[in-house]
């Protein structure tokens, strides 16, 4: 899919030397056009997810995978260095499936047992791939853990002693049968390494590895079409740079494309969407964040960046964005087929994106996921389950049609360097609405300058729209207007969500 680009020349002076990137990777595979069968039609507002916890007793649970070998298992690890398994008909067993707690480093909050991944053949050979955090100095790890003989072996680690958060740890099988590996930026505040645009370090990275084979001393390969293996003095695992704390990445297995839930500093949180094939790309990091500048960021002159796909401020309550996966179940797939879910570790929203066919993403808030999800899992035939780290809980997650009870149609008036935009919002329910709160975000560099018929605030990007004393109730089948006049610094856009009283509203015109 096509992506926009940031370029021409970058503002600030490179802070330590860089290394000059090669061209990325063409395409390998062009994406597939969705089709009926794979794209729901219902728009994003009519989306309702809920959860229903099936298991408890879970220490700090971190990761899920699902087994595609007909035993309908799915394995969870916990932050200490174990394996749990679960089953559906029987929960979650007490012993563990594998136990690497001799190995891991699960000191501060953010190190531990981080990821897992099963190759395609784990059903003959009984591998497990974890990426955690080892002892002594918490360096983050890439391991092979055999079944069969309860043995690790190492096979790729980086060193990150200095600061305990930012180890990314997401671990995932390619299209290609190939293993990508998520770390993080190295911690600490503001990308003090400068490490999102190096080269020379696997810190701020998407890695893309063989682990079918060793090649010479390594147990395992760089393939010979990772975009950096002919760069002078670059790591050639390399697949993805630019990335502040990558915790959650995955594929969508309906055209290959990766989608990361990437972690902001404080202002934004950030969705990427790669196509697949697409090596090499710089996402920005630390130059930016989401898309705004970061103030101190390492910004390389003449530098293209790849935009995220959407982004959110944490004045929503949001903390750490939670990536999570395409549905492509059966169970869901007229309601949500083809839509990207994720969550918010802090605010638990529930997330959705869907292509628009027009270049952008359709977007809604569709529910509420437990408190403090970690990660987004799917079984081997592509339903969805959570858990979240305390009190450590699994969770199986449902959708519904759930038609909106509010409609926002939206008139906007835009000149120079200012838009006045009127919003006209109708209640679509069968019960009044006695005091009401309207949230929506605002476009990068519009600030509110006066508002009508509200009480309204502004928190970076985000408004909160409160009632007037005149128009606190709004009948079945009626509508209150309210407005706001703003600055802008180029997008004069109107804001493309609401949620009124805790509810996602349809966008009218």
């Amino acid at each position: 899919m096509s992506r926009r680009r940031w370029t021409g020349p970058l503002l600030l002076a490179l802070l330590l030397t860089a290394l000059t990137p090669s061209p990325a990777v063409a395409d390998t595979a062009p994406p597939r056009t969705e089709t009926a069968e794979h794209a729901a039609a219902v728009p994003l507002p009519s989306l309702s997810a809920t959860t229903t916890q099936v298991a408890s007793g879970l220490r700090r649970p971190t990761a899920l995978a699902a087994p595609d070998d007909g035993t309908d298992r799915l394995f969870v690890t916990e932050k200490r260095g174990t394996v749990r398994v679960y089953h559906p008909d029987t929960g979650l067993a007490a012993t563990p499936l594998a136990d690497i707690t001799s190995a891991v480093d699960e000191s501060g909050n953010e190190r531990g047992l981080l990821g897992i991944a099963l190759p395609p053949d784990f059903a003959d050979s009984q591998d497990l791939y974890l990426a955690y955090t080892a002892l002594p100095d918490g360096a983050v790890t890439l391991a092979r853990y055999r079944l069969d003989e309860s043995r690790l072996e190492v096979l790729l680690s980086q060193e990150h002693a200095e600061f305990n958060n930012h180890n990314g740890g997401q671990l995932a099988f390619g299209p290609d049968g190939h293993l990508y590996w998520s770390i993080g930026d190295g911690g600490g505040s503001g990308d003090p390494f400068r490490a999102g645009q190096r080269l020379d370090t696997l810190l701020g990275k998407i890695l893309r590895v063989d682990v079918s084979r060793a090649c010479g001393p390594l147990p395992y390969c760089v393939p010979a079409d990772n975009p950096f293996v002919d760069t002078a003095g670059a790591r050639g695992e390399i697949w993805l740079y630019g990335l502040r704390n990558p915790w959650r990445f995955s594929f969508d297995e309906a055209d290959g494309s990766m989608w990361i839930g990437d972690v902001g500093q404080g202002r934004w949180e950030e969705v990427d969407h790669i196509a697949p094939g697409r090596g090499g790309l710089n996402l920005g990091w630390s130059c930016y964040e989401g898309l705004e500048k970061f103030a101190g960021g390492d910004c390389v002159p003449g530098e293209t960046y790849t935009e995220p796909v959407f982004t959110y401020s944490p004045y929503t309550g949001g903390c750490s964005v939670i990536g999570g996966h395409v549905y492509r179940g059966e169970r869901y797939a007229d309601l949500v087929g083809g839509t990207y879910i994720a969550t918010d570790y802090c605010s638990s929203t529930v997330w959705a994106l869907r292509p628009d066919g027009a270049g952008g993403y359709e977007q809604a808030e569709i529910g509420q996921m437990p408190t403090q999800v970690t990660s987004v899992g799917t079984t081997a035939d592509g339903e969805f389950y959570v858990v979240n780290d305390l009190p450590g809980g699994l969770h199986r997650v449902s959708f519904a049609q759930e038609e909106p009870t509010c409609r926002v149609d939206r008139k906007v008036t835009a000149w120079g360097t200012g838009t006045t935009v009127d919003l006209t919002v109708t209640n679509t329910g069968g019960a009044a609405v006695n005091g009401w709160t309207l949230e929506f975000p605002l476009a990068l560099g519009q600030k509110v300058v006066s508002d009508w018929n509200t009480n309204l605030t502004q928190g970076s990007n985000t408004i909160t729209a409160t009632d007037a004393s005149h128009n606190a109730t709004i009948a079945p089948g009626a509508s209150v207007t309210l407005g706001y006049l703003a600055d802008h610094t180029g997008d004069a856009s109107p804001p493309r969500r609401f949620v009124l009283n805790g509810d996602a509203c349809a966008v009218g015109r």
